[in-house]
């Protein structure tokens, strides 16, 4: 652990560093897998209808279902995720059930306009599968913390990281990204993600991986997302590839 919080410390840097060189508010989040600070609009709802997965030496295992999210007051979003698992094991067969439903709650409490950047939090609640093949059977907990900051132009850089406890895990894990965006065209937003996360398991390795991104928007409701990522450190076993899709409703 000692030394998954070294590296964590020193991707974190790497991020800081990142956001400090890069000098329009662009929409961030998925389809990356780290997040943003910016909150769902006040009474307006954001609906994802993703799949996604990641595939290794032992299988694939990856999920589809749908993240809703809703502008409760000014700077606070409330979210909940409800996906499908499923685990296709590379000596054959498949599983499939209900995964692990999450519940979350984002509060921006810092502003780009008076801080320079927008800060948030995010802390997000994984309820257990109820599988022993697909998803976690334990409970457990996200505490991370995002950032961003916006140039004319269309660039936004955000990121930022947090941990995953739970009192039932042997192990508890930290994560950290970031992500680099550009609006090449009005419609058309594109991405590249450095993301990190130690050790989730007892023999499990630590697992960074770089990653692109793109969101098109078909109007001002439909838009859609995809992403794909490669592990750089333990590939075989942590991340061959990795894939994102979802269809974004906005109202």
């Amino acid at each position: 652990m000692a030394t998954g919080c070294i590296r964590l410390v020193r991707l974190g840097m790497c991020a800081g560093f990142v956001l400090a060189l890069l000098t329009r508010a662009a929409v961030a989040g998925p389809p990356y897998v780290s997040d943003d600070p910016e909150p769902t609009d006040y009474k307006h709802f954001e609906i994802y209808t993703f799949n996604n997965g990641t595939t290794t030496r032992d299988g694939t295992t990856g999920e589809s279902g749908i993240d809703f999210n809703y502008g409760a007051a000014p700077d606070l979003q409330l979210t909940a995720t409800l996906p499908a698992g499923f685990d296709l094991p590379a000596g054959g067969g498949t599983n499939v059930g209900l995964s692990n439903i999450e519940l979350a709650a984002k509060y921006r409490f810092l502003h780009q306009d008076g801080f320079g950047l927008d800060v948030s939090v995010f802390p997000r609640i994984f309820l257990p599968s109820g599988s022993n093949s697909v998803g976690d059977n334990r409970a457990s907990l996200l505490l991370p913390i995002w950032v961003q900051k916006d140039w004319s132009g269309g660039w936004s850089a955000f990121g930022g990281g947090g941990c995953t406890v739970s009192e039932f895990r042997a192990v508890d894990f930290c994560q950290a990204g970031a992500v680099l965006t550009y609006q090449i065209l009005p419609k058309l937003q594109i991405g590249a993600e450095l993301f990190h996360q130690t050790a989730d398991s007892n023999g499990t390795p630590a697992t960074t991986s770089v990653g692109i991104g793109w969101r098109y928007d078909l109007n001002d409701n439909y838009h859609l997302l995809g992403y794909v990522r490669r592990g750089i450190e333990n590939t075989n076993e942590t991340d061959q590839y990795s894939w994102y899709a979802s269809v974004l409703f906005t109202f």
